[in-house]
């Protein structure tokens, strides 16, 4: 379930400083570290403490109250999306709308392109009447390839 970096390429992304004022945030050290940790790991979405371990690393550690409190404020602007578990919820960053699948055992998240889920989605608004919103924010779970069945 790896994720495809084509439709999730950082470099689509406007810089931290730009992305928090465009959605009228203040420029903080630690949303600016966080941003640019999720920007440059799109490959993946990130749990509240792979984030702090990510930063301690880097040496830019950030108490993890900070950080889960900054995914949050992320995610209500619309910066940020999360994708619940099972396990700890993701966080993740990205210029466009994609699905998700999430594995039930390992609670591994990786994305989907639109364009792979555009047939599903209108099939399941045509069954249901639900439409996905904006985000395009689907949620498919199962079990990863290395997780089995």
């Amino acid at each position: 379930m790896e994720e495809t970096r084509d439709h999730l390429a950082a470099s689509v992304l406007p810089e931290p400083r730009d992305l928090l004022r465009s959605h009228g945030l203040r420029c903080t050290p630690g949303r600016l570290r966080l941003l640019a940790l999720l920007r440059a790991s799109p490959e993946r979405h990130l749990s509240t403490a792979e984030a702090c371990a990510r930063l301690a690393q880097t040496g830019a550690a950030i108490h993890a109250t900070t950080v889960y409190r900054t995914l949050e404020a992320l995610t209500a602007v619309g910066v940020a999306h999360a994708v619940p578990g099972p396990g700890p919820t993701r966080y993740g960053i990205t210029a466009e709308p994609h699905h998700h699948t999430v594995c039930q055992q390992c609670g591994q998240v990786a994305a989907l392109a639109s364009e792979h889920q555009t047939e599903a989605a209108a099939r399941i608004e045509e069954l249901t009447g639900l439409r996905p919103d904006a985000s395009g924010s689907l949620l498919v779970y199962g079990r990863c390839a290395r997780c089995g069945t």
